[in-house]
């Protein structure tokens, strides 16, 4: 019989983006598989645990949904510490909270998350073709001048790439933090 010991570890993720892009939708429909049409603002930060195992390592995360409202501005830094990764999430359908990825969210995580952390750009609300006003080739654009891990459409609504978004993220900040792991 051989025994293989597993590997624990917490991750704190944080999703990012302007008012009602869908961070709240995302993490519904990823860890309770379900999704609300009613929309209410998170308040500050909401804590979300889930359990995952990648590979050989039983991962723990914290997924931090921080509040995208300017009036949490100035205690939404210390929602950052000790956060090893990001989605950072805009919304198709409305162009203004693609243009602040660049010029508000990354900064801020650069600024006050781990200066290793490691973050992935969404498009979400794929499921509304017809009222995008953001291209697949822009958001992957965007992806690549950033230098962001990754580019994934989802759908809150429909569950398309939501839980692949954040296994992908898990298994990049595994990876670039790999020594801490083993």
């Amino acid at each position: 019989m051989i025994c293989v010991k597993t590997k624990k570890v917490v991750l704190k993720v944080a999703l990012l983006g302007d008012s009602a892009v869908g961070k709240t939708s995302l993490i519904n429909r990823y860890t309770e598989e379900i999704f609300k049409e009613s929309y209410q603002p998170t308040l500050g930060v909401n804590i979300v645990m889930k359990k995952l195992k990648i590979n050989d390592v039983d991962v723990q995360l914290a997924i931090w949904d921080i509040a995208g409202q300017d009036k949490y501005e100035l205690t939404r830094k210390l929602f950052f510490e000790g956060c090893a990764g990001a989605l950072l999430i805009y919304d198709l359908t409305r162009h203004s909270t693609f243009d602040r990825i660049k010029t508000k969210w990354l900064e801020d995580f650069r600024k006050f998350a781990r200066s290793d952390g490691v973050y992935i750009v969404i498009g979400n609300k794929v499921d509304l073709k017809n009222s995008n006003t953001v291209s697949s080739e822009k958001g992957e654009s965007l992806a690549n001048e950033i230098k962001a891990s990754d580019f994934i459409e989802t759908s809150a609504k429909s569950g398309a790439n939501v839980e692949s978004s954040f296994i992908r993220l898990t298994s990049q900040v595994l990876e670039n933090f790999s020594d801490n792991v083993n």
